[in-house]
């Protein structure tokens, strides 16, 4: 298959499709690996009003996309930044999405986002207002008895003047916490709001910080999802956690090789890239639970470049390569964003995101990818 398309100046030039998709499989029963796709949501094209308002989901797609996820045996990561979460997905809007999931999915791995997102960082003064929107979200989610990824807080980062004020938010918080949850460290480079988390400026003294209150409070925590884009960083703390505490990692750069581990052990996953790569990541745990690392390599490695592509700097628009890709791939019959995300990337980042898709076996319908790609390009006078 040929395909016309452009370079940075908009030349066209015929590209020739490789076009050969990798078969999907579901999860190994039991692995040893615990595997998460954050999922994204599908954007409603037809609601009424301000489309930078209040959050219109298309709730069918949505939740057949978080089907395919569980049909596959992935675990799912609800109401997360992948969802938009602040950046056009209110807490409103993810207490829908994750009342429907636990409705929609009751028996399914669900892992769910809470945060204080409803309380404006420019509104906080306080720690103490930072804990009361913590416990209205942990109540909201623990009355449908759902399990919780304890978000990081652009409030707390506002108003947490030392690493006192962490240690003594989350002690507060986890108290309260009905099951082990995940912590979340997520860097600045995905939420620039983020930058100085933990009451401190680096992170060494970061990582003290957090070992501490996992340590003061190990009973309440199943692991931690570190986000830093950084294998050094994470091997790190993997190494120093509690034997009970998990690693799952984040870095959506380097997940293969964290994956797979070293003599020292290994990393579980809470990964945006396994929204569009999930097929390919049932696939490769099969290989690694089977200890053909080789074939492991060989399936996860193509997809190292189209990740590095989506979640290249400014990272925190990765949100719009995973929804592209969604729509290439039949998950959606348009590409719509909340807050109108879609317009976050260039067309030239989208051509690229095709071309590294199509050579990591990522289109699962290559000629239906190929129609969309050049109805993309129509629209924008490229014929």
């Amino acid at each position: 298959m040929e395909l016309l398309l452009p370079n940075n100046e908009g030349v066209l030039s015929m590209y020739q499709m490789v076009g050969q998709p990798l078969a999907e499989q579901p999860m190994p029963k039991n692995p040893s690996r615990i595997i998460y796709s954050a999922a994204h949501v599908v954007a409603d094209p037809f609601a009424q009003g301000d489309p930078h308002g209040k959050a219109c989901i298309d709730w069918e797609d949505t939740l057949k996309f978080r089907h395919y996820l569980a049909g596959l045996g992935l675990g799912i990561a609800e109401a997360m930044d992948t969802a938009q979460r602040g950046m056009g997905l209110d807490w409103a809007g993810a207490l829908e999405l994750i009342k429907q999931t636990r409705t929609e999915l009751p028996e399914a791995k669900v892992a769910n986002g809470v945060g204080t997102d409803h309380l404006a960082p420019t509104q906080a003064t306080s720690i103490h207002e930072v804990v009361s929107a913590y416990m209205e979200q942990l109540e909201s989610v623990q009355a449908l008895d759902a399990r919780v990824i304890l978000m990081a807080s652009r409030a707390l980062a506002k108003v947490g003047n030392s690493p006192r004020d962490y240690v003594e938010v989350y002690k507060i918080i986890l108290s309260n916490c009905d099951h082990p949850v995940i912590l979340h460290w997520l860097g600045e480079m995905f939420d620039p709001q983020l930058a100085g988390y933990w009451g401190a400026d680096n992170f060494e003294d970061a990582l003290e910080v957090v070992l501490e209150i996992i340590a003061n409070n190990i009973e309440k925590i199943d692991g931690i999802k570190i986000s830093l884009l950084d294998k050094e960083k994470e091997i790190t703390m993997r190494r120093r956690l509690p034997d009970s505490v998990r690693m799952y990692t984040g870095d959506d750069f380097n997940y293969p090789e964290l994956i797979e581990g070293d003599e020292f052990g290994f990393s579980h996953a809470l990964l945006g890239i396994f929204d569009p790569l999930a097929g390919i990541v049932a696939r490769a745990i099969n290989q690694l639970e089977q200890g053909d690392l080789t074939a492991y390599r060989a399936t996860f490695d193509p997809t190292i470049p189209l990740a590095r592509h989506i979640f290249r700097a400014p990272t925190q628009y990765y949100k719009t390569g995973v929804v592209f890709l969604a729509w290439l791939n039949g998950f959606q019959n348009h590409f719509i964003m909340l807050n109108g995300a879609q317009s976050a990337r260039s067309l030239h980042d989208l051509v690229e995101t095709f071309r590294l898709a199509d050579a990591a076996g990522v289109l699962r319908d290559p000629e239906h990818a190929k129609f969309k790609m050049q109805h993309l390009l129509n629209m924008y006078g490229l014929t």
